[in-house]
């Protein structure tokens, strides 16, 4: 049998169903990934490979505290935090997880990376990178990578803020990386995008991409295949 046949036919978990409860309230499956802070990849995996088992308790208390009323997604995230646990392995270890994509070092300096796979969720690792700039009133600058032809300015364009080619990367499969904001032109203020970012309900890809569009930098159509996210302390 097929493996997505196989797929298909495994019985729903707890998880699964909890998270179907939480979808009839009106939440979407990247609202409950967003509650358990992991990709929502792993969400789709309690329907076709049968996981989610650690987050039965979180999965639980956000489904109690939206039955009560409570819908906004930073509050369930609160309130599903302290029940969210990694899971034990077969040797009766708990299982080691990966490491976020992000790290702001105690001088406000960090940096935070994402391709392909989490672009298309959002990239949202790098919302904790934004919110801790934006909490300890820090600078940051990104770089995006798209197909050149995305971008409204041609490479090197004083019109686009990367000006000079030094902050644009040429790669073979005909994209290219700009840089936007530096320490030396002082960069963006972390709350103001961490602003945007929680309007577009934690999307951070979708966010850097309505500056761009909103800049007359790249057009609407335009697909981010890399970002950079990169803070430091302003001076």
């Amino acid at each position: 049998m097929p493996p997505h046949r196989r797929a298909a036919l495994r019985p729903a978990g707890e998880a699964a169903r909890l998270t179907d409860q939480l979808q009839a309230a009106g939440l979407t499956k990247r609202d409950v990934a967003r509650i358990i802070n992991r990709d929502p990849s792993l969400v789709s995996q309690f329907y076709t490979r049968g996981k989610g088992a650690a987050f039965i308790p979180a999965l639980t208390h956000a489904l109690d505290a939206v039955q009560v009323g409570i819908s906004d997604i930073p509050a369930l995230a609160a309130l599903a935090a302290p029940h969210v646990t990694r899971r034990i392995t077969a040797a009766g270890t708990r299982a080691r997880v990966r490491s976020k994509a992000v790290l702001i070092t105690p001088s406000g300096s960090g940096t935070g990376r994402v391709s392909a796979q989490a672009i298309a969720s959002g990239s949202t690792r790098l919302r904790p990178l934004i919110a801790e700039a934006a909490r300890r009133g820090l600078r940051l600058a990104f770089t995006v990578r798209l197909h050149k032809a995305d971008y409204v300015h041609p490479s090197g364009s004083r019109t686009d803020s990367a000006g000079i080619r030094r902050d644009t990367i040429q790669r073979p499969d005909q994209s290219e990386e700009r840089s936007y904001g530096s320490a030396a032109t002082g960069g963006f203020a972390a709350a103001d995008f961490a602003r945007r970012v929680d309007a577009t309900g934690g999307d951070v890809t979708a966010a850097v991409q309505q500056w761009l569009v909103e800049t007359g930098r790249i057009h609407s159509h335009a697909h981010i295949t890399h970002l950079e996210i990169r803070t430091w302390l302003p001076r």
